[in-house]
């Protein structure tokens, strides 16, 4: 009986160790910082076979406070930044009005952005007031 408590004490000491280590794991690494982004990124929409639906000016912050999104016409759209880890930034826009569905709006544009140096690839997904969605391919330079 003795044998049993003291292994099944071992076991759940393995088990919390186990746990909190993983917990640990993702503030161990080296994540993207916003100031890493920082700056102003021209960026492209693409729909299917890479063809360039939009292009849009991102002007992100250090401190992911006042980040916007600027078509060739038209008002800046504020962008929220959701989230960041690893090489990803996750944002958020809308409402406003679509350049590539005339007359409709976007309620939702949710982005997930990879960042190395001076290039950004992802993809946005736009959900629209219709109810439907597309998503779509994005890559960016960041302005010198």
């Amino acid at each position: 009986m003795r044998r049993t408590i003291l292994c099944t004490a071992a076991v759940l000491a393995c088990i919390t160790a186990s746990a909190t280590a993983q917990q640990a794991a993702p503030h161990a690494g080296h994540g993207i910082k916003l100031a890493d982004v920082a700056g102003t990124w021209d960026s492209k929409t693409m729909g299917p076979k890479d063809s360039v639906l939009a292009t849009t000016v991102l002007a992100a912050t250090a401190d992911g406070k006042g980040w916007t999104m600027t078509f060739p016409t038209g008002d800046p759209v504020a962008v929220r930044v959701v989230s960041s880890a690893g090489d990803s930034v996750v944002t958020e826009a809308g409402p406003f009005a679509s350049r590539v569905r005339q007359g409709q709006t976007v309620t939702l544009l949710h982005s997930v952005s990879h960042y190395k140096g001076n290039e950004m690839w992802g993809t946005s997904t736009a959900q629209y007031s219709t109810g439907d969605t597309l998503t779509f391919k994005v890559t960016a330079k960041r302005r010198p």
